[in-house]
């Protein structure tokens, strides 16, 4: 039986590639395409694994009576025809009429020449099944794609990792610093004994020898630091001076500074619990301070009260040192006892001068010198040089050899007495410890009180100059 298929001769006419996709792959051009190993990417404006270029043509092939399949090269020519025509009929169907919809039209497979073989007809509606060669086309085609990029990728340089963040570190707990106090050993004159003990006790047995604890706390902190960096100055010297035979640090009495002993504090102070806790709440807040001028620690000289004014060390010391200079002090006026008037013998009076047998007259008449007379004071508005029935003495002697409370003085007779008024009490060099009390009671701080007294010096720590 003839099959009506071999009844119809379906003529391909050129055709344009981009008037319909084409979907069957060329092996000749794709083996080629691999052989070349020429790349594609969208960059160049074509698809991957296609052939940039002119849109080729392609020619179907005619099936004739018998099943022989016509060459391309004896195919001739046909002008385009309409894309229905294009379609192939189903089995049975008139040529020209078009398949229902829905249904995909049942086509002729093209013959192959050379080695390969014609694709066998599918039946309507059944999957095209690709032959092996057309497997391997595509497995090179995709092999093709993927080596450039797997070598593009390869040479690449990766991107250098992100540096590991380091783990914090425990927090570990701040340890108080622990100040290791020095021993500071004191001569006890009255039994001749030495005390040890650590530096911050030492302080609070001299300021409780020192300053009334009613004083305000300020002013017992100010005192604190000055009889801190007074012990501390001998300690890195090595200072044992007017210590006897040098067998302690210092003394307890005011040849180095006023100390009460620890038994002593013990016994005196039994029923004084608060002022002897104000004590060591001034010691304690001040703890570890000193003054020092260039680096090292100061000679923190300090009196009782003054005349309105301090010293310059040269005056009574004979030596200028830059942080002992002289100034105001119109507080110590409020201290008691500034005034005070001692009263004397005529006899006693120049007995204790070297002047005995001279008479000292009640006033001085006609062309006489005065047998008193002032001849020159001080910065601090004391007497320096005075002459006494033609002796000259200086203001500290005449002080110490009378046992005056200070180097500012006024005298008059009374019969057979001679009545001395002093000013203020003490050497009147470093800091006025009433001047400190009035300072503090005008709300000035330690730190203002002895930047006032001891000019141009810093604050360090006492453990820094031990060795």
């Amino acid at each position: 039986m003839n099959d009506p298929r071999t009844q119809i001769k379906v003529s391909v006419a050129q055709r344009n590639e981009a008037a319909e996709p084409n979907i069957s792959i060329d092996q000749p051009d794709v083996q080629a395409e691999a052989k070349s190993g020429r790349q594609h990417s969208p960059a160049d404006g074509t698809s991957p694994g296609r052939n940039p270029g002119p849109i080729e043509s392609r020619q179907r092939l005619s099936v004739l009576p018998g099943g022989a399949a016509q060459p391309p090269q004896a195919a001739a020519p046909e002008p385009p025809e309409p894309r229905e025509a294009l379609r192939h009929p189903q089995p049975g169907a008139p040529a020209g009429v078009r398949p229902a919809p829905g249904r995909r039209p049942w086509a002729a497979p093209p013959a192959v020449s050379g080695r390969r073989k014609a694709l066998r007809p599918q039946g309507p509606g059944s999957a095209r099944r690709l032959p092996p060669a057309a497997v391997w086309a595509g497995g090179l085609l995709a092999l093709a794609l993927l080596i450039p990029a797997l070598v593009v990728t390869t040479h690449q340089r990766p991107d250098p990792a992100p540096a590991p963040v380091p783990a914090p570190a425990p927090v570990t707990p701040a340890v108080p610093q622990v100040f290791t106090q020095p021993e500071v050993s004191v001569y006890l004159s009255k039994t001749g004994k030495v005390e040890t003990l650590p530096l911050e006790d030492y302080v609070v047995g001299v300021l409780a020898a020192e300053m009334p604890a009613k004083f305000d706390l300020e002013a017992l902190k100010a005192q604190a630091v000055a009889a801190r960096t007074f012990i501390m100055r001998r300690l890195a010297d090595g200072d044992r001076s007017g210590v006897p035979d040098k067998q302690a640090d210092v003394t307890d009495t005011v040849n180095h500074q006023a100390y009460i002993s620890k038994e002593q504090l013990e016994k005196q102070w039994k029923s004084k619990t608060a002022e002897l806790a104000k004590l060591k709440r001034a010691v304690e807040e001040s703890r570890n301070t000193i003054m020092t001028y260039q680096g090292k620690p100061i000679t923190a000289s300090f009196f009782s009260s003054g005349n309105g004014y301090t010293e310059n060390s040269e005056d009574y010391w004979n030596q200028k040192i830059p942080y002992l200079r002289s100034v105001s002090s119109p507080w110590d006026k409020q201290a008691p006892g500034y005034e005070e008037t001692v009263k004397m013998s005529r006899e006693a009076f120049l007995t204790k001068l070297g002047l005995a047998g001279q008479a000292v007259p009640a006033a001085a008449t006609g062309e006489h010198q005065p047998f008193i007379q002032i001849l020159s004071t001080t910065a601090g508005h004391r007497i320096k040089e005075i002459s006494i029935g033609g002796m000259k003495f200086s203001g500290r002697e005449i002080r110490e050899k009378l046992g005056l409370r200070s180097s500012v003085f006024s005298w008059k007779t009374s019969g057979s007495d001679v009545l001395i008024t002093t000013y203020g009490y003490g050497h009147g060099v470093g800091m006025s410890q009433w001047g400190a009390e009035g300072m503090a009671k005008e709300g000035y701080t330690a730190t203002q009180i002895l930047k006032h007294y001891y000019t141009g010096v810093q604050f360090s720590k006492a453990s820094d100059f031990l060795k």
